[in-house]
C-alpha cells in the first residue's frame, strides 16, 4: 500500500524555480474541505465549534482560512494569542488552554474576551489576581488511570501533567460559582493521535457523565463540553483513516443517551483538533543531495530535523515518496537523513524505496500538523519557507525561509555579530 502526494514532480519542478527546497507546502482545498466535513459531522449540535489547535500549525494564513469556515482557535501561549488578536478573533472564538501559565497571559486572553480553560484548581487565585473572574470559565479534567478502547490501552492519563482530579474539578466549580462564574465548560484530553472511531464517543461518555454529576452537585450552568483533540491520522499507508462522520454520529448517540434525559440538550460540543484538521494536508519537500555507502545505504537530503522533528524526537513514521518514481519498484533500502550532528536526524530508517538519484525530489507526507511548528535552530540550521497550494493550482508563499540575519537577530543589542 502507498500514499498519494497532493503535488506532482512537474509541479515541484516549477515551484523550485522560485522557492528552493526544502519547504513545507499545504493543500488549501484539502484542509478547507476537511474542515467543512468536520462541521457537517457535528451539525446535529447547534452550538458546535472547532477550535483549531494553533500549536499544530501556527501560520496566520492557514488560521485565517480555517476561520472563514467557522473555526475558532485554541491557544496555549501569549504569542499564539497574538495571532488570534492580529486576525481579529474575539470572545468565544478564542479558547485559551495553557498550563503552568506565565504572568500576563490570562490578562491578555481576558482582554480579547477569550475563554480561559483552567488546567488546575490552584490557577483560580492566579487568574483572579490577573484579570478577575470572567463570566465563563472552563476547567480541565483528568480521570487518572489508563484509557482503553476495545483494541487495547490508548493512553495513560494518570501519567499526564494536565487537568484536575474529580474532587478538584468539583471543588473548582463550587469556588468559581461562588465567585460569580455564570457559565461553565468542561475539557478533557485522554489520548493522543488515536486512529479509531471509538475514541471520541468513549471520551464523550466520560465527560458527559461528569457533566451530569457536576450539575447535580454544584448547580453549575454547563454551557459547553470540549472534547479537545486526540483524533489522529494514518501516518502509515496500511492504517485505516478515521471516519469523522461516524465519529460525529457516535458522539450524538452518547449525547442523547446521557445529556438529553437530564435536560442538558442545549450543551454545545467543542473540539480542538490540530492533527486531524491539517496533518494530511501538508508535506515537506526536500532534495537528495548526497549518498553514502558504508554499513548501510544513506541518502542525504537538504532538509533536517530542524524542518521536521517528529522522527528524531519520537521515532515517528512519516511516509516517503520519491516524486516521479511513484510506480517504480521499491527494491532499495535506505536511511534518509539530514545534516544535523545528531544520529537521530533521520526521516526514514531501513525504508524500502525506489533507487534514489542525486537531485531527486523527496516528498515527506503528513507534515501539516506538528511539522514546521516544532522546528528549531540547532547547529544553526534555518527553518524553511511555508507555501500554500491554492485551490486554483497557484502557489503562494505564506512564510519566507529564515536567513542568518534572523538567526542572529537576538544579538541586535550589541555589535558582536555586526
Amino acid at each position: 500500500m502507498t500514499k498519494k502526494p497532493f503535488i506532482t514532480l512537474e509541479q515541484v519542478q516549477e515551484i523550485v524555480k522560485k522557492y528552493p527546497t526544502p519547504f513545507h507546502i499545504y493543500d488549501e482545498k484539502g484542509f478547507v474541505d476537511n474542515a467543512k466535513k468536520v462541521y457537517e459531522a457535528f451539525s446535529w449540535n447547534k452550538g458546535f465549534r472547532e477550535y483549531f489547535a494553533v500549536k499544530a500549525t501556527p501560520n496566520p494564513f492557514i488560521i485565517k482560512k480555517l476561520a472563514e469556515v467557522g473555526c475558532g482557535v485554541d491557544c496555549s501561549s501569549y504569542t499564539e494569542l497574538m495571532i488570534a488578536d492580529k486576525l481579529g478573533l474575539r470572545n468565544d472564538e478564542i479558547m485559551f488552554s495553557s498550563n503552568e501559565t506565565p504572568e500576563g497571559e490570562f490578562a491578555y486572553c481576558n482582554s480579547l474576551g477569550g475563554i480561559i480553560n483552567l488546567d488546575d484548581i490552584t490557577m483560580i487565585d492566579f487568574m483572579e489576581k490577573e484579570c478577575g473572574i470572567p463570566e465563563t470559565v472552563s476547567c480541565r479534567f483528568n480521570p487518572g488511570g489508563v484509557f482503553e478502547v476495545c483494541n487495547g490501552i490508548m493512553d495513560n492519563p494518570g501519567e499526564s501533567k494536565y487537568g484536575m482530579t474529580l474532587d478538584q474539578i468539583t471543588e473548582a466549580f463550587k469556588i468559581l460559582k461562588a465567585k460569580g462564574v455564570k457559565n461553565f465548560g468542561i475539557h478533557a484530553f485522554l489520548a493522543s493521535n488515536t486512529v479509531t472511531n471509538e475514541y471520541y464517543p468513549m471520551l464523550a461518555k466520560t465527560i458527559f457523565e461528569l457533566a451530569v454529576t457536576l450539575k447535580k452537585e454544584t448547580g453549575a450552568n454547563i454551557k459547553f463540553i470540549n472534547l479537545s483533540g486526540g483524533v489522529g491520522i494514518p501516518y502509515k499507508p496500511d492504517q485505516k483513516p478515521n471516519d469523522i462522520m461516524a465519529i460525529g454520529e457516535g458522539v450524538r448517540k452518547v449525547y442523547e443517551e446521557i445529556l438529553t434525559p437530564e435536560g442538558m440538550d442545549d450543551v454545545a460540543i467543542y473540539t480542538e483538533m490540530g492533527r486531524f484538521m491539517m496533518g494530511p494536508y501538508g508535506a515537506l519537500v526536500t532534495k537528495a543531495i548526497h549518498e553514502k555507502h558504508i554499513y548501510k545505504e544513506y541518502i542525504g537530503v537538504d532538509a533536517c530535523a530542524a524542518n521536521l522533528m517528529r522522527p528524531a524526537m519520537y521515532g515517528a513514521y512519516h511516509h516517503v515518496t520519491v516524486l516521479g518514481k511513484e510506480d517504480a519498484p521499491c527494491d532499495h533500502v535506505y536511511d534518509v537523513v539530514g545534516s544535523l550532528c545528531e544520529n537521530n536526524d533521520k526521516f526514514a530508517v531501513d525504508r524500502k524505496l525506489p533507487k534514489i538519484d542525486m537531485g531527486d525530489y523527496i516528498y515527506i507526507h503528513d507534515t501539516g500538523a506538528h511539522g514546521f511548528a516544532m522546528g528549531y535552530n540547532y547547529n544553526g540550521r534555518l527553518r524553511s519557507a511555508e507555501l500554500l497550494l491554492k485551490e486554483d493550482g497557484s502557489v503562494e508563499m505564506i512564510r519566507r525561509a529564515e536567513t542568518p540575519k534572523d538567526y542572529f537577530a537576538t544579538f541586535d543589542f550589541c555589535d558582536i555579530m555586526k
